[in-house]
C-alpha cells in the first residue's frame, strides 16, 4: 500500500519540489539585488563627501535608489534582518550626509 502511494504521490512531490526552488532562487536574487541597492547608495554617499555629486543630482538618484529598495520590501520580501541592516545604513549615512552639507 505504501508503495502505491509513493509512485501516485511522486509527481505532486517532484512539481512541489521544483517549485520551492524557484521560490528560494527568486528570493536569492531579490537579496541580491537589495544588496546591490546598499552599494550603490554607499558609491553615492562617497561621491557626494567627495563633491562629485551635485546635491540634485545625490537627492534625484538616492530618491530613486530608495523607491527601489521600498518596492521591495512592500513585496514583504526583505528578511527582518536586510531590513534592521538599511535601517542602521541610513542612519549612518544620514550623520555623515549632515556633517558634509554642515561642513563650509
Amino acid at each position: 500500500m505504501f508503495i502505491a502511494d509513493d509512485v501516485l504521490m511522486f509527481p505532486f512531490k517532484s512539481i512541489l519540489s521544483i517549485c520551492r526552488e524557484i521560490h528560494n532562487a527568486a528570493l536569492q536574487e531579490i537579496a541580491s539585488e537589495s544588496d546591490a541597492i546598499r552599494a550603490e547608495l554607499s558609491r553615492l554617499y562617497l561621491a557626494l563627501e567627495a563633491g562629485t555629486l551635485t546635491d540634485q543630482e545625490f537627492d534625484a538618484r538616492e530618491r530613486a535608489l530608495l523607491d527601489r529598495m521600498d518596492e521591495i520590501d512592500q513585496r514583504g520580501l526583505l528578511d527582518d534582518d536586510d531590513e534592521e541592516s538599511e535601517e542602521e545604513f541610513e542612519e549612518e549615512h544620514e550623520y555623515a550626509s549632515t556633517d558634509a552639507e554642515s561642513a563650509p
